[in-house]
């Protein structure tokens, strides 16, 4: 197993090919293997999980629906924005002081003027701020949001503690998708029949759940990397590597569940001939025009130049049936992170989107997020279950992958917290399987309470468990955001 995540290396000898043959082929050993059990794994389930008979059918949900525009709508949408940005920035320096990430203090802003607790405790205010009638504007802003935050993401990767890590990269990453996918489709066994509507197919609710516990928060987790002093140091830029490369592959599995959801299962095979296509194209092709450009400084035309790149980026993963945030974080990858471009662009587009277009995403998944749905031990005892598996399954996979591939026993244990950050790549992924009714509103706000609290529990944990692997400046100065 230890050759499995083995990081290739060593000197180009002839003497030296044989062994270096040898451990690749055990490396892709080991990756069928697992891949293979994972197949196992969800075909046992899924012939287990088809005797099962779901809920009724729901109602559509108020707030995932386009409906009739507001008469007022432009004043309604403002005033959203407005009360999400103001209520997110107070909770977001709340948060901060306890040294947590800003954006868990976001999200919660965006749920506290949700149905539910400002729609309960004040109904008629509740429908003033957010009313139903603007979901469908705050949808388009969120997604211009996530899209440009992604796309700074990847302006932000710091490609120099990734060479010589490639194998073990992606077998640490993998690890921690395979591990959190199965333990997915099993719990799902027994969500199916509690949470799951009679409409729905097992087949598609279980490998919605597999990747949906499979998830890290690429975003988020770049965000307490940087808290927490750790975004320049070897271990950051693994985490990010990792993150990334498990984002990648969760993107790919969310495009099969949406052709099997939509019974387009050839379709959903192209998506991944697609994805080839794109990346080839973008490495190939793109990525020499965008070292020219950047080689020219931040002109306002060459900006100008590459947001267009972004959105056809993102136009073209949309259009294959990959989320568009993975088009725009890889053409922030391609250009240099420390070229004048980079910086110039990190410098315009931190504070729009970071305060102006993230919230709209927070408050449209709090207008979805029904926490009172949740009612008696059952509900409250399975949100807990759902916590626990997700945990284990991503923490266990990486950390033992970790250990595997030789990192020390407190790096793999850090390694394993780090991943198991979630939010707002998790939100973005759970409002798609509401949207296409997968998961019902009950098991949505079970969901986003996973996602919270482990984002919540990361830093503590990382302090807690691995005290010396935060940098003593970090140490010192507390969370920078």
């Amino acid at each position: 197993m230890a050759a499995a995540f083995a990081v290739c290396g060593g000197p180009a000898r002839k003497e030296r090919m044989a062994p270096r043959q040898r451990s690749n082929l055990k490396t892709y050993g080991v990756y069928a293997m697992m891949l293979g059990l994972a197949a196992a794994a969800y075909w046992t389930v899924s012939r287990a999980g088809g005797r099962l008979t779901g809920l009724p059918a729901a109602l559509p949900d108020a707030a995932a629906q386009p409906g009739a525009a507001a008469p007022n709508a432009l004043f309604h949408f403002l005033l959203a924005l407005a009360s999400v940005l103001a209520l997110g920035a107070l909770m977001g320096r709340l948060f901060r002081s306890v040294g947590q990430p800003a954006v868990i203090g976001e999200v919660i802003a965006g749920i506290l003027l949700g149905p539910s607790f400002l729609g309960r405790v004040a109904p008629d205010l509740g429908a003033f701020v957010l009313p139903a009638a603007v979901a469908p504007n705050l949808g388009m802003v969120a997604q211009l949001g996530v899209i440009l935050y992604m796309f700074q993401v990847g302006l932000d990767l710091n490609h120099a503690h990734l060479k010589g890590k490639g194998h073990a990269t992606v077998g640490i990453s993998h690890a921690g998708i395979l591990l959190p996918f199965v333990l997915g489709i099993v719990l799902a066994l027994w969500l199916y029949p509690r949470f799951a509507t009679s409409d729905v197919p097992f087949g598609s609710f279980a490998l919605f759940m597999g990747v949906a516990m499979a998830i890290t928060a690429f975003p988020v987790l770049a965000r307490i990397l940087s808290d927490q002093g750790l975004h320049k140091t070897g271990l950051g830029a693994m985490a990010l590597s990792c993150a990334a490369v498990d984002d990648a592959t969760a993107w790919c599995l969310l495009a099969l569940v949406v052709g099997v959801v939509q019974s387009r299962l050839a379709g959903a095979l192209m998506v991944f001939v697609g994805l080839a296509v794109f990346v080839a194209v973008m490495v190939w092709l793109a990525r020499p025009l965008l070292l020219r450009l950047a080689r020219h400084g931040a002109k306002p035309t060459v900006m100008a130049v590459v947001l267009l790149g972004v959105l056809c980026s993102a136009l073209a993963t949309e259009w294959i049936g990959i989320h568009a945030v993975f088009g725009a974080f890889l053409l922030g990858v391609l250009i240099p992170h420390d070229s004048p471009l980079a910086r110039e662009f990190e410098a315009k587009l931190k504070d729009v989107v970071a305060i102006l277009l993230l919230p709209a995403f927070f408050a449209f998944t709090g207008m979805r997020t029904r926490f009172d749905l949740l009612q008696g031990w059952q509900a409250w005892g399975a949100c807990g279950l759902i916590v626990l598996v997700a945990t284990l399954g991503k923490f266990g996979g990486v950390s033992l992958a970790a250990g595997l591939s030789g990192h020390s026993r407190r790096d793999s244990m850090a390694l394993g917290i780090l991943m198991n950050t979630r939010g707002l790549v998790e939100l973005i992924v759970l409002n798609m399987g509401l949207d296409l009714g997968v998961i019902s509103p009950t098991l949505f706000a079970m969901m986003v309470l996973m996602a919270l609290a482990t984002t919540l529990a990361t830093a503590p944990a990382l302090r807690w468990l691995t005290p010396g692997v935060l940098p003593a400046k970090a140490k010192e100065r507390g969370p920078a955001r």
